[in-house]
């Protein structure tokens, strides 16, 4: 079909396609035009990666926002959702190109409490699937206004941990806009005509690629490919598989992706590979890649970011989860530009970003599988995935995907299994009771049903229930679910003559909601933190606490707890409630007095056990108390960690929140995992370096940013919660909240909050005698300029945003001896301009 009998879109998008060397489009593209995706009907297009599905999706938005069809009363927005935030950046930039033509675009991917208002004037908004659910929980009102929403990898509802989020907001989606047109795209998966039925969908199942993939695998010294030809490519002395045909794809001019099963196997794997890579590059490339070395060790001050640098020189890379964002996006736009010559990568880099080459490796087709106890192979539909991303269209004549077999059983076993199988069928993961506890909190609180008929009504409409055939089984497990919610007071429900039930969330539970927290996560901050006022500070023996915990109000700790939930402590929150005839002692039934709801008897008891407080929680312990839940990824207890943390346990003990278990529970070990990621965050705060923190707990630069970021996020969610409790604890939650966000000791908040300070610079400043955004402002420019290492801009920027009369450096001469006491401080010998890395002012609470 050509561009210009595409109907339904203005001219200029025909225009600008043809601009772009777009002159007709490919088979899968005609298909969805014919089955009337610019004309308002939903879509699933599954098909292979590269096939153009990006153009489905833009043709799909833009003649719904801009009112081609001349109804002036439909809706004229889009929403394109996407499974990853560096996608979002990806489909950012690549709709940009629109703006030209009117066409105003908007990307959000964080704070989950905010409701977006910004985004109302945005004619498409990119966004991750998270991001949705909680514009859809804090009531986005310009989401009635949506015509268009895309789901982008939309096989991925398939996935345990973001499948249901995914659902879910699909599904509510099309409730709040029952005319809402939905396009799908998937990569090619076994049911596709499933998804299409659930949204209500045309269906575009197509195995055509732009160029010719083959697949094949590699055994011995020749490459097997599913067509019955074999072509020799010899294995050198010495020399590994995946090396000899990076070699083999370099002579032909093409580059590699070679996917592992580990971040160490990929970081080994890039260093060997280099050695092969470097022979190819030119002088030009070389200097090139020494250039984007320095951006890479200007990102982060780690082991792993001076082992990526080294490897790019060579023209490798690694790219894993454990990196900064900062360093995939430097990776991934080095190996578009044929800068880069092989990529080593986990499974993370076939999830959509868009990295072809002209050949993959799936070099390990086995992963550890905690939950299996051991090696496991990958799906069909994940090694598809990487083999998708051989042969970039307009580059390569085509592309080769390659798994690599050591016997000639395994060459037969990996032709059944993976190169001549088909994709398997995508399943719901949403009743996992873990989804459930968020999805049904959400879905009470924000109005999409009262009663427990309506939720279950609700629930028809996902792709679990159009699938299962498990008669019962989602029934019985929201009445696990809801049972837990309304024993930890998120949900109030009550019983009609009929036998139904209505349902309502509580004050609580509607901040649970807008915090976007999964209930089991605001239960054991709310816990911990009531804990801490009712016992900090007060001298008493393990017996008589015990004893006072043992006749408390108790609160269920799992989904499903019956008559007799597990006993923990009674809460500050309680006390009003302990003398109030008719209360159960099985709940905690009633936090009137804590949320401010309660009279003002209930207020002064309140008041009473505030002022008894004689310490507040330390930074540790909230720490500690936002690293047990499970909003958060525990670090991983290492051989011996077990002794030395079990130590660590005892000596902090007195700054939990919470009773520790007893070593000999099982919980016990959870609760180490825990103090070990507290402890690392406590580093943070204390201003140790990246690279240490980094050694210390084998962890990468990503792994750390992600860390801080999480636990900033649920500190502002635990202040949230005080607030709301009225727990005294706030103003602690919030100093620990800013000194992770900014890695720094308290003494530093007030100048680190500063525009472009940062840590380290914050610290010079500070042994400068400057101590204050007040000061700052009127500080001696030669001084800051000195701590700065004589950088007359970032003196300039600084000295502006802390609202100094004069922030020029005309005419300043750094401080020789600040300058001095800076890179002593440091470790550094940098000279006042030689923009060395030793000035490194990454905030990870801003990647």
């Amino acid at each position: 079909m050509d561009v210009a009998a595409v109907p339904g879109v203005p001219e200029w998008v025909k225009e600008y396609l043809q601009g772009e060397g777009i002159e007709s489009l490919y088979p899968p593209q005609a298909a969805a035009v014919e089955a009337g995706v610019t004309r308002g009907n939903s879509l699933v297009a599954s098909v292979p990666t590269a096939s153009g599905k990006t153009l489905v999706a833009q043709l799909a938005m833009l003649s719904a926002i801009t009112d081609a069809q001349g109804n002036p009363d439909r809706p004229k927005k889009a929403l394109y959702i996407v499974p990853l935030r560096a996608l979002a950046s990806e489909k950012r930039a690549e709709f940009e190109a629109f703006e030209e033509y009117g066409i105003d675009v908007g990307v959000s991917t964080g704070n989950y409490e905010s409701e977006g208002g910004w985004l109302a004037s945005k004619d498409i908004v990119v966004a991750t699937s998270e991001k949705v659910d909680s514009l859809v929980r804090n009531d986005a009102e310009w989401l009635s206004d949506l015509a268009c929403v895309v789901a982008d990898e939309v096989h991925l509802v398939d996935d345990g941990e973001r499948g249901p989020t995914l659902e879910v907001t699909l599904a509510k989606l099309r409730r709040i806009n029952p005319d809402l047109q939905t396009v799908a795209l998937s990569a090619t998966v076994g049911n596709a005509d499933e998804l299409a039925t659930w949204l209500d969908a045309e269906l575009v199942d197509s195995d055509w690629r732009p160029i010719e993939l083959q697949k094949g695998v590699h055994y011995g010294q020749a490459l097997h490919l599913e067509d019955g030809e074999q072509r020799e490519l010899p294995v050198g002395s010495g020399e590994k598989q995946e090396a000899a045909i990076v070699r083999d794809t370099l002579a032909d001019g093409g580059s590699t992706l070679v996917f592992v099963n580990s971040r160490r196997n990929a970081e080994a794997a890039a260093k060997r590979l280099g050695t092969t890579a470097r022979d190819a590059l030119t002088p030009e490339e070389q200097q090139r890649l020494a250039s984007i070395a320095d951006e890479i060790r200007d990102v982060s001050d780690t082991e792993t970011s001076e082992d990526l640098a080294t490897a790019v020189e060579a023209g490798s890379a690694f790219h894993h989860a454990g990196l900064a964002s900062e360093h995939r996006s430097l990776v991934e736009d080095a190996f578009r530009d044929r800068l880069i010559k092989v990529v080593s990568a986990t499974p993370t880099l076939a999830a959509g970003v868009n990295t072809p080459a002209r050949r993959v490796v799936v070099r390990d087709w086995r992963r550890f599988d905690g939950e299996a106890g051991g090696m496991q192979p990958l799906s069909v539909l994940e090694v598809h995935q990487m083999c998708g991303r051989a042969g970039r269209p307009g580059l390569d004549p085509y592309g080769e995907a390659v798994l690599l077999a050591n016997s000639h059983d395994e060459l037969d076993e990996l032709f059944e299994r993976y190169v001549w199988a088909d994709p398997e069928p995508v399943r719901s993961k949403l009743a996992a009771e873990p989804a459930l506890r968020m999805h049904l909190l959400a879905t009470v609180a924000s109005g999409f049903a009262r009663s427990r008929s309506g939720l279950l009504d609700f629930l028809e409409r996902t792709l679990y229930a159009s699938q299962t055939n498990e008669s019962g089984r989602l029934e019985q497990v929201v009445e696990q679910v809801l049972e837990y919610l309304v024993v930890n007071d998120f949900l109030e429900r009550e019983y009609r003559d009929d036998g139904g039930q209505e349902l309502s969330a509580t004050s609580l539970g509607h901040t649970v909601s807008r915090l976007y927290l999964d209930p089991m996560s605001a239960a054991e901050i709310i816990d911990g933190l009531q804990h801490w006022e009712r016992y900090a500070g007060q001298e008493s023996d393990d017996e008589d606490a015990a004893d006072a915990e043992d006749t408390g109000p108790q609160r269920a700790t799992q989904p499903g707890a019956d008559a007799e939930p597990t006993a923990e402590f009674t809460t500050a929150a309680d006390l009003a409630a302990e003398d109030t005839p008719g209360e159960s002692g099985a709940v905690t039934a009633n936090r009137e007095g804590a949320s401010g709801n309660a009279g003002s008897d209930d207020d002064a008891q309140v008041a009473e056990i505030v002022d008894d407080l004689d310490r507040e929680p330390t930074a540790m312990g909230l720490f500690h108390l936002v690293s047990r839940t499970p909003n958060m990824y525990q670090l991983y207890l290492r051989s011996g960690d077990d002794e030395e943390y079990t130590e660590l346990a005892m000596e902090r003990e007195d700054e939990f929140l919470g009773p520790m278990p007893s070593e000999f529970e099982h919980a016990f070990e959870d609760w180490l995992a825990a103090l070990k990621t507290a402890r690392m965050l406590e580093d943070w705060a204390s201003e140790v370096d990246e690279d240490e923190i980094a050694q210390r707990y084998g962890v990468g630069p990503g792994d750390i940013r992600g860390k801080v970021d999480t636990a900033e996020w649920l500190l502002g969610a635990a202040e949230s919660l005080a607030t709301e409790l009225n727990l005294a604890s706030a103003p602690a939650i919030r100093k620990a909240r800013t000194r992770v966000q900014h890695g720094v000791g308290e003494e530093l908040i007030d100048l680190a909050s500063i525009r472009g300070v940062g840590r380290k610079r914050a610290r010079r400043l500070y042994d400068a005698g400057i101590e204050t955004r007040a000061e700052l402002r009127d500080a001696d420019k030669s001084v800051v300029l000195g701590a700065v290492r004589g950088r007359e801009k970032t003196a300039e920027q600084i000295l502006e945003n802390a609202g100094h009369r004069d922030p020029s450096m005309d005419d300043i001469e750094a401080d020789d001896a600040t300058i001095a006491a800076a890179n002593d401080a440091d470790g550094s010998s940098a000279s006042a301009d030689d923009g060395s890395n030793g000035d490194d002012q990454s905030s990870l609470g801003d990647f």
